[in-house]
């Protein structure tokens, strides 16, 4: 039985959520060069000390912000891969990426404030940290059921990882009209990648 949380405690994980909450639609519509830690105090209304408490400065903030929205694209990935077949598993899985990486929030801050505002370096690991692992899982899947050639198995990961980062890449930078027309390109071609590697 897991220990009973202190109010103190339950207090300061309900206004760590909030100030995670508030940031991310801050920096969403604003972007991390416009948006102060000080907004993000007032949105959230609490002191500029309290964020302290949480996080040592605005970097540290929008990192979290990050990782958030990381975990949870990631998660709504695996949870979309219902199917047995590895295979069309894993193109579920794609379609779920593609179509996160349309929503406006998740395409703001993981396509284009993140590099900037981390550096590309902290950014890559980030990225590496939490989705490598994800397409490496595919990957490995397929090769055991045949759908992959089981050889450079570590380049092989790291080319559909690469291409799943242009594709978002590519998401974030379409203008709105045309998201949809260029995740089903993107879709269209991946798909067509992986049918085209079968042995």
């Amino acid at each position: 039985m897991p220990p009973v949380k202190s109010r103190r405690e339950m207090y300061s994980e309900a206004t760590r959520a909030a100030l995670l909450d508030e940031a991310t639609t801050l920096f969403a519509e604003r972007g991390y060069n416009g948006t102060s830690l000080e907004d993000v105090a007032v949105a959230t209304q609490v002191t500029r000390g309290a964020v302290y408490h949480h996080f040592t400065g605005k970097l540290a903030l929008f990192e979290a912000v990050l990782i958030e929205q990381e975990r949870a694209a990631m998660a709504a990935v695996e949870k979309a891969a219902t199917a047995s077949n590895p295979l069309e598993a894993a193109l579920q899985a794609l379609g779920a990426f593609l179509d996160r990486a349309c929503e406006p929030v998740y395409s703001k801050l993981c396509w284009q404030e993140a590099p900037t505002a981390l550096g590309h370096q902290r950014w890559k690991e980030i990225e590496e940290h939490y989705a490598y692992g994800v397409v490496e899982r595919f990957i490995e899947l397929l090769m055991e059921a045949g759908h992959l050639e089981r050889k450079a198995r570590e380049t092989t990961t790291q080319f559909f990882f690469w291409m799943l980062g242009g594709a978002g890449l590519a998401l974030a930078g379409a203008a709105e009209a045309d998201k949809q027309r260029v995740r089903d390109e993107w879709f269209d071609l991946m798909t067509r990648s992986l049918r085209g590697m079968r042995p």
